[in-house]
């Protein structure tokens, strides 16, 4: 880390600063941890609630933030956005030096671009193309005739088949698996013959793919992972999905075959979707959500329960679930007087 003005930051973070502008602020922090010399900020109203009492030398806060106590502040239109811009900045990552460790087995007909890291124990097949400035970690087993785009970073143990094209700024994290096999198979007579999977993946520029992730290559033609997606921790996506641009997609949440996501939408953790299912554009798919086989989650439209309904729709058939247990005992009392009517 290495000190920053507060004026710098607000340079940086296209801000407006209040208060003491020449502070040196050295590093980050939560708004409860953070020391005189550190950096917060401010997103919501209950972090406006805490900022009153942290101890931070400057925070990050939005147009409406209320300063009466007259702190060092940064006004941004973004505060969470402007703070992490600026954790990259006090405190940067340490590069890896260029060059192709002595345990690297590189494949004939590769070309390695300028500026790029090979650790140690990596294989790279046949024909193969890394761009500049990408940074290999150890571990990782690349395939033949793959191509990997400008400052990539492939974490530890990462395994590219085959034929898989990713695009530039692609960041792989360890054990995340891209283009093994599509679970394809027909039964015939009394046992599965295995369908071939000779499609590929395609991963575009700025994609962040988390630990443990798998995306299988198509049956035939392509799985499509769209430019800016965030994929979290294992996430998997089957053969033939299309995944559009922007998406979010959370921890361990599994699409069938032939699945196709909106640009944008946003799908939380642990939700399964069906074969040939559609989630448009915008579309907001709650967390433990069920998909049915090629439903359609429309455009903008946010889904819950299992099976996916519409958020107001489920928020009614929890409220009406919970009532159940006064119901049936109001169902006991009735039956009971009409057994002592039917006595009487």
């Amino acid at each position: 880390m290495f000190p920053v003005t507060v004026e710098a930051i607000a340079s940086l973070c296209g801000g407006e600063v209040e208060g003491d502008g020449a502070r040196a602020i050295t590093g980050v922090n939560s708004l409860e941890d953070a020391s005189d010399g550190e950096l917060s900020f401010v997103a919501n109203r209950r972090a406006a609630v805490h900022a009153k009492s942290s101890r931070a030398g400057c925070l990050l806060v939005a147009a409406d933030f209320d300063n009466s106590s007259r702190r060092t502040v940064v006004r941004v239109q973004d505060p969470r956005a402007a703070f992490a811009r600026m954790i990259s900045v006090l405190c940067p990552k340490s590069k890896s030096a260029p060059g192709i460790h002595s345990t690297a087995a590189i494949g004939k007909d590769t070309q390695i671009g300028d500026g790029c890291s090979i650790a140690a124990n990596v294989t790279i097949g046949e024909r193969t193309i890394v761009a500049a400035n990408s940074v290999i970690a150890p571990g990782c087993v690349i395939g033949n005739d793959v191509a990997i785009g400008e400052h990539c970073v492939l974490h530890a143990n990462v395994t590219v088949y085959d034929h898989v094209r990713i695009g530039s700024r692609v960041i792989l994290h360890a054990g995340s698996v891209i283009g093994a096999d599509g679970f394809g198979f027909a039964f015939t007579g009394e046992r599965y013959e295995k369908f071939p999977q000779i499609g590929t993946v395609e991963i575009g520029d700025d994609v962040e793919v988390g630990a443990n992730a798998c995306i299988d290559r198509a049956a035939l033609g392509v799985t499509r992972i769209g430019e800016g997606t965030k994929l979290d921790n294992m996430v998997h996506i089957a053969h033939n999905c299309q995944i559009g641009r922007h998406v979010v997609i959370a921890a361990q949440t599994g699409f069938s075959g032939a699945v196709a996501v909106g640009d944008y939408a946003v799908v939380g953790g642990q939700v399964g979707v069906g074969d040939k299912a559609r989630i448009e554009s915008q579309a907001v798919v709650g967390s433990g959500a069920g998909i049915l086989t090629s439903k359609i989650v429309r455009a903008g439209e946010p889904v819950w329960g299992t099976p996916a309904r519409p958020l107001q729709q489920h928020l009614q058939q929890l409220a009406a679930l919970a009532k159940l247990p006064a119901v049936l005992e109001q169902v006991k009392e009735l039956r009971r007087r009409i057994e002592e009517l039917e006595k009487a």
